[in-house]
C-alpha cells in the first residue's frame, strides 16, 4: 500500500497539484488520467523517488518493490532470452519458461530468443524493456503508455496479463478502451486537484461533468442572489429606519466567498472538412502485390473496392504489412504488380506517423497550416491552429519546440486545410493524450466521406469499423463486417478463441457423432453454461441498476447540500450529511461487490470459453 498524504508540486509559477490525498491499495488496478502537462509523469516520477514533492509526503513500505520500464535502452546479454531473464526475481533466475511466456506474449518468436537485443526495430527493444519489467513480479508495477510501440495482439495479451496481476498496477495510456478494461480505480488529475474514485473512465469524467454542472448551476444563482441584495443596499441605503437592515447586508456580502467562474479548459475540437462526392466507388486496387525482398513479398495478389462511406480498418501484427497497404492506397508507394484505380473526383487527406519528421523545424505552427496549400488565408490557418489547440501566442511557436504531441496535432492541422471526401490514416492516435484521442475519434466519425485506417485501438475499431482488413496466418483477408462480429466469428489466431480457435477443435472432435448427439451435447452444454452463468449476469445487472439509483440519488442530495449550505440551515447540513456520507458508502460497496461479480463471471466465462463447444 502507497500513501499521498497532502502532496504539492510546482514548476516555477505553475501548480501541478496540491493537498494530493490518496491510497493505494493491495491488488488495485490504478488508471491515472488527466490531460498531457498536468503531471500525469511526474507523479509516477515522485513514486519512483525520481522528484521529491515541494510539501506532503508519500509513505512506501519496507521493502515493497516497484517496476517501472526504463526509457534508456541498455542491454548487457547476448540474447533477447537471456537479456529479459535478467528481470527474474533472485530466487527465480533459471526459470526460462517465464520470460519465454512474456516474450511470445509480447510478439516475440521462439527464433526472436536467441537474437541479439541490438538486432531489433526500436520498438521490440522498448517490448524488451516492458518483457524486463512485467517478469521481474513487482509490488506496483507502473507503465507509462505500454501500448506505444505494441500490436494489437500484444496490447490485448499485455490487458489480460495485468487483469491477472497479484499486486498492484499504475496505468498512463492514451488507448480508452485498454485502461477501462484492465483498472479498479481511476486517478484523475483535474483543475490542480487529484481524486480517486472507483470504476473506469466513463464513470470518472461523468462525475466529473456532474460535479461541475452543480458547481456552475450554484455560481450562477449565488450571483443573481448577490445582485439582489446590492439593488436593496443601493436602493435603501439613505432609508434611517432600514439601516441597520442594509448594514447586516452588507456585511454579510463581505464575510461571503464567491465562487469563481470555472475557467474554460483548451480541448481539441475539429471537423474534418467535407468535400461533395456523388459516385459509389472511390477506389479500387487490383491484383495487388508488393515486397521490398521480392523473395518474400507482404502483399500477393490483394484486391479492394473502396465504396463511398466505408469505414475500413487495417488490423494485424506489427511488420505484417499494414502501413505498406496503407501507402499503396495512398498513392505514395507503387505496387510491383496490379494497380490502385481511384476515382477522378476522389480528394484524400492523408496522416502517418512519418509526416512528423517532415515538418520544417524553423518554422511556426501558423506558418506549417498556412503552406500546406497556397489558397489558405491567414484567418484560416489561424482558425485550425485554434481547433488544434495551439490558440494565440501558441501558434507562433516554432516546430523544433515542439513535443511528439504537439507535432502529432500539426500534421493533423495540416490534413485539415483542404476540404477531402478520403481520409487515410495511420496509427493517428500516437502521441495524443486521452481526451485529445477522444475528439479524434468523434471527428472520424462525424465524417461524412470515406475512411480507410491502420489502428491497434479497439475503441477506435468497435466504433467506426464497418469492414476489415485483416493480417493474419500469413495472409490478407476481407472481412465484411465490424469488429465485434470478427472477434465472434474469426478470433485472434493466438487467443485461440472465435471460429478460429475453439470451434475447430470442437469441430473435429464431433465428427463421428450424429447429428442428435451433438444437439443433445451442445444443449447440455449451453444449460451448464447458462446455469452458471445467468444467475451472474442478472445480479450484476441489479448492482449495475442500485449504484445507478445511488448515484442519482446523491447528485440530488448534493443540489440540496448547496441549497442548505447557502441558507445556512445547520440541522438541514447536519442531516444531508448523513445521507451523503450513507449513500456514498453504499455507493462504494456496491462497486466492490460489482467488482467481485465481475472477476467472478470473468473467470467462469474464461473456463467455459477454454472448452471445446460442441458442433451445430
Amino acid at each position: 500500500m502507497i500513501q499521498f498524504e497532502n502532496v504539492a508540486k510546482s514548476y516555477g509559477a505553475r501548480t501541478l497539484f496540491e493537498n494530493v490525498s490518496f491510497r493505494i491499495n493491495a491488488r488495485e488496478r490504478i488508471g491515472l488520467v488527466g490531460r498531457n502537462g498536468l503531471g500525469k509523469t511526474t507523479l509516477f516520477r515522485m513514486i519512483v523517488n525520481e522528484v521529491h514533492p515541494d510539501s506532503g509526503s508519500i509513505i512506501i513500505p519496507k521493502n515493497y518493490r516497484m517496476g517501472h520500464v526504463e526509457q534508456e535502452i541498455t542491454f548487457d546479454r547476448p540474447t533477447a532470452l537471456a537479456e529479459c531473464m535478467k528481470g527474474l526475481p533472485e530466487n527465480e533466475k533459471d526459470h526460462h519458461w517465464k520470460a519465454e511466456k512474456i516474450l511470445m506474449g509480447l510478439g516475440f518468436s521462439t527464433l526472436d530468443f536467441t537474437r541479439d537485443p541490438f538486432e531489433f526495430s526500436g520498438g521490440f527493444q522498448v517490448r524488451l524493456n516492458l518483457a524486463k519489467v512485467l517478469v521481474s513480479e513487482p509490488d506496483l508495477l507502473l507503465l507509462d503508455e505500454p501500448t506505444n510501440y505494441l500490436d494489437i495482439t500484444s496490447i490485448r495479451w499485455v490487458a489480460d496479463f495485468l487483469k491477472d496481476w497479484p499486486h498492484e498496477v499504475m496505468i498512463i495510456t492514451h488507448d480508452r478502451g485498454f485502461m477501462d478494461r484492465v483498472v479498479t480505480h481511476i486517478v484523475g488529475i483535474h483543475r490542480n486537484k487529484v481524486r480517486k474514485i472507483p470504476g473506469d473512465t466513463d464513470r470518472y469524467y461523468t462525475q466529473i461533468f456532474q460535479e461541475e454542472e452543480v458547481y456552475e448551476k450554484t455560481r450562477v444563482n449565488e450571483e443573481k442572489k448577490e445582485k439582489e441584495v446590492q439593488l436593496f443596499i443601493s436602493r435603501f441605503r439613505a432609508k434611517a429606519r432600514l439601516a441597520n437592515m442594509v448594514q447586516s447586508r452588507i456585511k454579510a456580502l463581505n464575510r461571503k466567498d464567491k465562487n469563481k467562474k470555472l475557467e474554460k479548459l483548451a480541448t481539441l475540437d475539429f471537423a474534418f472538412r467535407q468535400k461533395p462526392f456523388q459516385a459509389k466507388q472511390v477506389m479500387e486496387a487490383r491484383d495487388i502485390s508488393f515486397g521490398y525482398d521480392s523473395n518474400h513479398p507482404l502483399i500477393r495478389d490483394f484486391n479492394l473496392s473502396v465504396k463511398t462511406g466505408d469505414r475500413i480498418c487495417i488490423i494485424g501484427k506489427n511488420g505484417k504489412g499494414k502501413t505498406t497497404l496503407l501507402k499503396i492506397l495512398a498513392g505514395c508507394l507503387d505496387p510491383n504488380d496490379g494497380q490502385v484505380k481511384a476515382h477522378p473526383e476522389m480528394v484524400k487527406g492523408y496522416f502517418e506517423q512519418n509526416q512528423i519528421s517532415e515538418l520544417v523545424n524553423q518554422r511556426t505552427v501558423l506558418e506549417e497550416i498556412q503552406y500546406t496549400h497556397g489558397d489558405v488565408d491567414p484567418q484560416t490557418a489561424r482558425n485550425i491552429c485554434g481547433a488544434m489547440m495551439f490558440g494565440g501566442d501558441d501558434a507562433l511557436k516554432k516546430i523544433q519546440v515542439l513535443s511528439g504531441g504537439e507535432k502529432c496535432r500539426v500534421v493533423l492541422g495540416k490534413v485539415l486545410v483542404t476540404p477531402v471526401n478520403l481520409l487515410i490514416l495511420d496509427e493517428p492516435t500516437n502521441h495524443l493524450d486521452m481526451e485529445s484521442s477522444d475528439a479524434l475519434l468523434a471527428a472520424i466519425d462525424n465524417f461524412d466521406g470515406t475512411v480507410i485506417m491502420v489502428t491497434h485501438n479497439e475503441m477506435f475499431l468497435h466504433t467506426l469499423a464497418s469492414r476489415l482488413v485483416i493480417f493474419q496466418n500469413d495472409k490478407i483477408e476481407i472481412f465484411e463486417d465490424g469488429y465485434p462480429e470478427f472477434l465472434e466469428k474469426i478470433g485472434w489466431q493466438d487467443e485461440g478463441d472465435g471460429a478460429s480457435g475453439k470451434n475447430k477443435t470442437a469441430a473435429k472432435d464431433g465428427q463421428a457423432l450424429s447429428k442428435k448427439e451433438q444437439k443433445r451435447l451442445r444443449s447440455e452444454f449451453m444449460a451448464k453454461r447458462a446455469k452458471a452463468l445467468n444467475p451472474l449476469k442478472e445480479r450484476l445487472s441489479k448492482t449495475e441498476k442500485k449504484i445507478e439509483a445511488h448515484e442519482k440519488e446523491l447528485v440530488e442530495l448534493t443540489q440540496s447540500m448547496q441549497e442548505v449550505s447557502l441558507e445556512k440551515d445547520r440541522r438541514g447540513i447536519e442531516k444531508l450529511s448523513k445521507a451523503i456520507f450513507a449513500c456514498q458508502s453504499a455507493i462504494d460497496r456496491l462497486y466492490q461487490e460489482l467488482e467481485t461479480l465481475t472477476l467472478e463471471y470473468e473467470a467462469k466465462t474464461a473456463l467455459f470459453e477454454s472448452q471445446p463447444e460442441p458442433p451445430e
